[in-house]
């Protein structure tokens, strides 16, 4: 059998984690890290694996690395990424033949939360970018505006209005572009918080041999 996006995003045991991350991360008061989270990042990871010209295996791989990254997050923040390619491995296992793809994946997943990103797997560095851009208004999970002012993952999520992930080919550059309500946070606020974030996104560029650019505002950093 092949790994692909649709097998996993069909599998009843890999979507049954997944609720309970949500249930969890929700109950401790975290941004979105559920279904919303990881179809954004599978679709984002698949398109941005066809931008860069990798393999329609590659592109399946990255989507599959996309949404499975976060389903170990009920057993804990700290070690999310091990737990979740261990269970990926453990659903996964019995029916790929495929052991170069569960290899890629796993090492993918526990790759995506790391600040040392010490891999020259493609999929791994696409699912850097696809995760770590994910910024929005919509991932707010909180409704109280009140309450929201008082946490500053909130306030700056629930600040971008608008986020799109760029290639540029000639230029060989990757931009994130972010829309950002000055009214709720100021930019520095962003860096404050994301800038490992944006740290693992410029070494995920560079595997991918290409450089990466954040747009705030119209305004290049």
């Amino acid at each position: 059998m092949d790994l692909t996006y649709q097998l996993v995003k069909n599998d009843q045991q890999i979507n049954s984690f997944i609720k309970a991350t949500e249930k969890y991360l929700e109950r401790l008061g975290f941004t979105d890290h559920g279904f919303r989270h990881l179809t954004i990042v599978a679709d984002r990871s698949k398109k941005l694996a066809r931008q860069l010209g990798l393999t329609p295996k590659e592109q399946e791989l990255a989507a599959v690395a996309g949404y499975c990254h976060d389903l170990g997050n009920f057993m804990g923040r700290e070690m999310h990424h091990y737990w979740s390619a261990l269970i990926f491995f453990q659903i996964m296992q019995p029916r790929i033949k495929q052991t170069t793809d569960l290899v890629t994946i796993m090492q993918a997943i526990v790759n995506h939360d790391s600040n040392h990103l010490q891999t020259d797997n493609k999929i791994a560095a696409v699912l850097v970018l696809a995760d770590k851009s994910d910024v929005h208004r919509s991932r707010v999970r909180q409704k109280d505006l009140a309450k929201i002012k008082e946490d500053i993952h909130d306030r700056v999520n629930y600040a971008v209005t608008n986020n799109d992930l760029l290639i540029k080919k000639r230029a060989k550059e990757i931009i994130l572009k972010l829309t950002i309500d000055t009214a709720e946070v100021e930019p520095i606020n962003y860096f404050q918080i994301f800038i490992d974030r944006m740290t693992q996104c410029q070494r995920a560029a560079e595997i991918l041999g290409y450089k990466f650019v954040l747009i705030i505002n119209n305004f290049r950093f």
